[in-house]
This record gives C-alpha cells, sequence and structure tokens, in this order.
C-alpha cells in the first residue's frame, strides 16, 4: 500500500482541528518520510507507521490550584503529551508560558520524537506545561506553582517512564521545586527530572548544551564543506541560554557574532560581541538597549529583527516561526549561506522552501538543536550509575554526538552533487530508528 501525501495531511487534519502548530511539524516531516516509506519500506504502510506515529500515546491534562502571595487562588491548566516511548521513557520539556495550548505541546512532543532518536541515545518523546506566567512572579508564588504542577504530574512520570526537563519558563530553579516536590510525594531520590543543579543529581554544561550543540552541528556542516568559522558573520535571535551560549562558542570558534534580540527588538553591534560585552549583557535582563550606553557603536532597533543585517551564518534561537519567507528572502539575498535551528520549528514553512530552492544549507532545529536533549540523556546515564562526569568528558561526548547526528543527516540527505538535504536527513534519520522499534514491538 501506498501513502498519498496530500490525503494523508487532510487526514491528520481532519483528526486535530485547530491546531496549526501540529499539522506544520507533521507536514515538514512527511514531505520527507512519506516518498521514502512508499519507496523503501510500503509494508509498514499496511501496519499504519506513521498514522499511529502522528498520534500521541497518551495526553494528559489537568487542572492546577495555587495561592498568589495575595492568599487568593489562580487557578492553570497543565499538560503532558506522551507522544512515543518506541525506543525509550518519554523525554522532553516542561514550559510555563501563556501561550501554551496543546497544538504547540504537541508539535514540540512530535519534533522531540526525531530529535531523541537522532542523538543515539534510547530516548522517547514527549512534551509538557502550563499556561503560567512566571514572568512577575514572586519565587515563593513560582515555588508554590511548582509543587501544585508537580502534585498533579508525579503520578505519570518517573525515571523509567517519563523524564522531564527544562524549557522557556523553566529553569534550573523550577526544576528545583518540581523534584523536590516528586522526592516528597514519592519519597525517593531518582532522576525523574533532568536539568538538576549539579550538587543534586545535575550535569555539567547542561545549560550551555544547546548553545554548544547548535555550534557543533554548524561546525560539521562547515567541515563537510571545506570551511571554518573564523571571520564568518553571524546572526542569532534571542537573548536567552541557547541564544548566549550559540555565541559565546561561535566567538570561541574565530566567528563574530553581530545580533542578539528579544521581544521588544535587535541588539546589533558591527564590531561583533566578545566576551566582556557577553558578560555586560547577562546582567542586563529584558534591557537589551542599555548596552548601548556602554557601547555606542552598537545599535538597538525595535523595528528590527536580525535577519535585517547582512550576515554569512544566521542561528534563529528564540521560538516558532520567528523567521517568515520575507526573512529568508532577505537572507539570501544579502548572502547568507547556512542556517541553523537553535529554536524549536522557527522557520515558517515558506522561509524553509526558500531556503532549500536556493540551496543554502539549512540546518532543522531537530539535528541542530539536540544537544540539549542530548545532555539530559547524559544526565540520565550519570543518575542511573551515580556518577557525575567532568566538564570535559560531557563535552566529548556531545561533541560525538553533534558529529554523529551530522554523519545520519549525511547518509539520508544527500542529493546531486554535496548538497546535503538536512532537512530530508533528520526526519528520514529520525523517522528510521522509532518506526522499527514500533514494528518490532507489534500492535501497541
Amino acid at each position: 500500500m501506498s501513502l498519498d501525501l496530500k490525503s494523508f495531511i487532510a487526514y491528520v487534519g481532519k483528526r486535530n482541528p485547530n491546531e496549526p502548530e501540529f499539522l506544520q511539524a507533521v507536514t515538514e516531516v512527511t514531505e520527507d518520510v512519506i516518498p521514502y516509506l512508499n519507496r523503501h519500506h510500503p509494508e509498514w504502510n499496511d501496519l499504519k507507521i506513521l498514522e499511529r506515529m502522528v498520534e500521541p500515546e497518551r495526553v494528559i491534562s489537568f487542572r492546577i490550584n495555587w495561592l498568589n502571595d495575595n492568599n487568593e487562588v489562580e487557578v492553570n491548566r497543565g499538560y503532558r503529551v506522551q507522544m512515543n516511548s518506541a525506543i525509550g521513557p518519554y523525554k522532553g520539556g516542561l514550559r510555563f508560558s501563556p501561550t501554551v495550548n496543546l497544538s504547540i505541546l504537541k508539535f514540540l512532543a512530535f519534533e522531540q520524537v526525531f530529535k531523541n532518536s537522532l542523538t543515539g541515545i534510547p530516548l522517547g518523546g514527549g512534551k509538557g506545561g502550563a499556561d503560567f506566567d512566571p514572568k512577575g512572579k514572586s519565587d515563593n508564588e513560582i515555588m508554590r506553582f511548582c509543587q501544585s504542577f508537580m502534585t498533579e504530574l508525579f503520578r505519570h512520570v518517573g525515571s523509567e517512564t517519563d523524564v522531564p526537563a527544562g524549557d522557556i519558563g523553566v529553569g534550573e530553579r523550577e526544576i528545583g521545586y518540581l523534584f523536590g516536590q516528586y522526592k516528597r510525594l514519592q519519597n525517593a531520590f531518582t532522576g525523574v527530572l533532568t536539568g538538576k543543579g549539579k550538587t543534586w543529581g545535575g550535569s555539567n554544561i547542561r545549560p550551555e548544551a544547546t548553545g554548544y550543540g547548535l555550534l557543533y552541528f554548524v561546525k560539521e556542516i562547515l567541515g563537510h564543506n571545506g570551511q571554518q568559522l573564523d571571520d564568518k558573520r553571524v546572526a542569532i535571535s534571542g537573548a536567552g541560554n541557547v541564544a548566549y551560549f550559540a555565541a559565546q562558542k561561535a566567538i570561541d570558534q574565530g566567528a563574530t557574532v553581530i545580533t542578539l534580540s528579544n521581544s521588544t527588538g535587535t541588539l546589533y553591534d558591527p564590531e561583533g560581541f566578545d566576551g566582556d560585552k557577553l558578560d555586560l549583557l547577562g546582567t542586563l535582563g529584558r534591557d537589551l538597549h542599555r548596552y548601548t550606553e556602554t557601547y555606542p557603536s552598537a545599535a538597538f532597533h525595535s523595528d528590527k529583527k536580525p535577519w535585517s543585517f547582512p550576515c554569512d551564518i544566521a542561528l534563529p534561537c528564540a521560538t516558532q516561526n520567528e523567521l517568515d519567507a520575507e526573512d529568508a528572502a532577505l537572507l539570501v539575498k544579502q548572502g547568507c549561506f547556512l542556517i541553523a535551528e537553535g529554536a524549536n520549528m522557527p522557520s515558517t514553512a515558506e522561509a524553509i522552501h526558500i531556503f532549500q530552492e536556493a540551496k543554502v544549507h539549512f540546518a532543522p532545529g531537530k539535528a541542530a538543536n539536540a544537544g540539549g536533549v542530548a545532555v539530559s540523556g547524559l544526565e540520565m546515564s550519570q543518575n542511573w550509575i551515580g556518577e557525575q562526569w567532568t566538564r570535559e568528558e560531557v563535552d566529548r561526548k556531545l561533541q560525538a554526538i553533534m558529529a554523529r547526528i551530522h554523519t545520519t543527516c549525511v547518509e539520508y540527505g544527500q542529493e546531486d552533487g554535496k548538497h546535503v538535504n538536512y532537512l530530508k536527513g533528520a526526519n528520514i534519520g529520525g523517522f528510521i530508528k522509532v518506526a522499527s522499534a514500533m514494528k518490532a514491538q507489534g500492535l501497541v
């Protein structure tokens, strides 16, 4: 039996109405996977492997009641999407943001399945969170919310069942409160969460891992084409952990990083950031514009994106669908030849089409930003054996994982000549491992 792409997308859309982000993620994957399936594994279509893969194994939704500092009752909604456990326990972050909804979490969980598969670590895919906004909340309010959240979630997670981590709005502080409540409820010190503090079960370089891994993947792409990062101009969006540590690693490897951004605008430094400048940015929080008080040659643009400035390499590290077709066309016109996603699905489908038509190197988030979950997987390994590896050892393992992901993408994405379709390679390479496990385990 052969699958028809348009019919399959229509089927998914009908079953998941009003979920545009999820449908976008499924479309991005199946455009590559369905032709591969029909050509190489038509027998998997009879088992409805793909139909099963786009359906979460379990979706949990729950109410979260908590008291604010005025002793007023607040009510939020929490979720956990347990997408696929064919190759290991569910693994994926928790996001606390007022923008959280089921469509976003399903898209993130679906992407996570492929990302985790590509790492080579035995991890399934999941995602969760709540429509809670931590901005402006006191530490005590965040603690009470996290404790209430975990009081509902704890019965569905565990070190060999589902291992959440952090995401937007969930950092080491929140992971600590969540872990403490789980420990109190279960009376057990286990590796139920990753992103823990280094003194209580966490891994070295976990905060840096996504940004560092992104640059290791970029380095692999450049090396595959006989190039280096030296003297390349790099535009980065975002100002959180991923963007900050991507900038740090890019600078360390000889690149000139010219932009960072947040929701208020873009900071452009034509001379490039250095270590001291990044240290200053780390103290400014959301007030990026204050950077220009110390470095007047820089400019803060409230009306421009990072892609407005000529660069060789673009690293979108903020949020989904931040880079649209207009941005993509401008990047290509100005000579940008490599785009690597530090965020999850930050490029729209139209933008990706422009990149692929122009034959520039486009590395999707499921491959390029897998460093975070890779080190989360390494944290789980350290928890299981009761060890903590050195920073250097974890970094070596991270570099090896990113190189392995690149090799997989080349294997399945090699097209005419030397050009590699990294999106195709990541989609097919991530799919095969999960699909094979699903077939082996029967109709479950």
